[in-house]
């Protein structure tokens, strides 16, 4: 039986890479949408809130309980009740399009429906999520084929190989981008 090469083994190795920086792009894309308002209310919207928390920034999730009732409204309800303004603060300094009720035992926020004109355009910006994970994924291929061409121990045919299977690999990767994003345009598109 013959060994693998060095050379084949740099090459799986190089592919094993463009896969997994792959697979981070997308998750990136995932976590980038979740952020997308679809006028349900969604805990996610506030992962990009952050509070002054005793002087670090700390996300809002990690001190305070958020639920969703009836649908339409989030409901954050802080471990310290002492930090209600301080919640309400950064929510209003993270621009999230949504204005904050303080009854003082916790924050509301009513998400309103959307209307045609602002489905079509955070639609796009999922569009435009999609995109910006393409191009991500575009540039780890060529990197990988940089990689392989770089890889002097190995043949023309080779290298001809590794990069079918990386240009494979980078349509795998965009269909499932495009799988993506067409789902969270129907989800914000639907009513």
């Amino acid at each position: 039986m013959e060994q693998p090469s060095a050379s084949k083994n740099n090459m799986q190795v190089t592919l094993d890479q463009a896969k997994t920086k792959m697979n981070k792009a997308i998750d990136a894309l995932n976590s980038h949408l979740s952020q997308i308002r679809t006028g349900r209310a969604n805990p996610n919207l506030l992962e990009r809130v952050e509070v002054n928390y005793y002087g670090s920034p700390t996300p809002v999730n990690q001190m305070a309980s958020i639920s969703v009732v009836e649908g339409r409204q989030l409901c954050i309800k802080p471990y310290d009740r002492s930090i209600l303004k301080d919640i309400e603060k950064a929510i209003n300094a993270a621009n999230i399009g949504l204005t904050p009720m303080n009854d003082g035992e916790c924050i509301r926020l009513n998400v309103p429906a959307l209307t045609e004109e602002t489905r079509r355009a955070l639609s796009k910006d999922a569009s435009k999520e999609g995109e910006d994970a393409k191009v991500a994924i575009r540039n780890i291929r060529r990197e990988a084929n940089d990689a392989i061409k770089k890889n002097k121990e190995l043949t023309e045919d080779e290298v001809k190989k590794a990069n079918e299977k990386v240009q494979k690999l980078t349509d795998e990767f965009t269909k499932k981008v495009d799988e993506i994003v067409a789902e969270k345009s129907k989800e914000i598109m639907s009513i």
